[in-house]
């Protein structure tokens, strides 16, 4: 590995995206060879650049950055990851730990922070946001299995049971369980306050 750290970011917003690039690129050691703004960009320019380090944004088009974070601990396991959230939501937090994330830190962290964690995660270390350590510890593990995550994605658009069935292969009975089962697990009302308060704590 070459003296200077090459990281790989991929952020959706371009502003942000440059805005991080350029007060990385202040750093000596650090340099930003590879620019993305979708999840499934992430692993081919990763390939391309022979990155050292990737800074994955959780919410981007394509994939999540946590779902570009597993495949990338997959694929290229030498990668150091770095997931970035705007929103320190507990459940995200665990999910990327999950994936195979060295450090998960807030966007709105200072620069020589985020500098400070690729130079860490490239020694070994895992480096988290101690509020969201604490909050994620607070809040538990996610209640919902595979199949009622997936259902209750799936209903966020509105369909209705039907259209569920539909599109997930299931009966409507089927389809119904599920959501009823984590409306119970979420101690919510209706299959929409399910969704939001899955989607709040990360747990979708």
């Amino acid at each position: 590995m070459s003296s200077t750290i090459k990281v790989l970011l991929a952020e959706d917003q371009s502003m942000v995206r440059e805005a991080l690039a350029a007060l990385l690129g202040l750093e000596d050691d650090i340099e930003v060879v590879a620019q993305v703004a979708r999840g499934d960009e992430v692993l081919p320019a990763a390939r391309e650049h022979d990155i050292d380090v990737a800074l994955l944004d959780i919410e981007m088009p394509g994939a999540t950055g946590i779902e570009a974070a597993a495949v990338l601990h997959r694929e290229l396991p030498a990668v150091k990851l770095v997931v970035l959230t705007t929103f320190g939501r507990p459940g995200y937090l665990r999910s990327a730990m999950e994936a195979g994330a060295d450090a998960f830190l807030v966007k709105d962290a200072p620069a020589a922070q985020l500098a400070e964690a690729v130079r860490k995660v490239l020694a070994g270390e895992r480096v988290i946001d101690p509020t969201l350590a604490a909050a994620a510890l607070a809040e538990g593990a996610n209640p919902l299995t595979d199949r009622e995550r997936e259902v209750l994605r799936a209903a966020e658009d509105g369909s209705t049971n039907a259209e569920l069935a539909a599109a997930l292969h299931l009966s409507q009975g089927t389809v119904r369980n599920y959501l009823s089962t984590a409306i119970q697990k979420l101690a919510v009302r209706n299959r929409a306050e399910a969704v939001r308060t899955a989607r709040e704590k990360g747990w979708l």
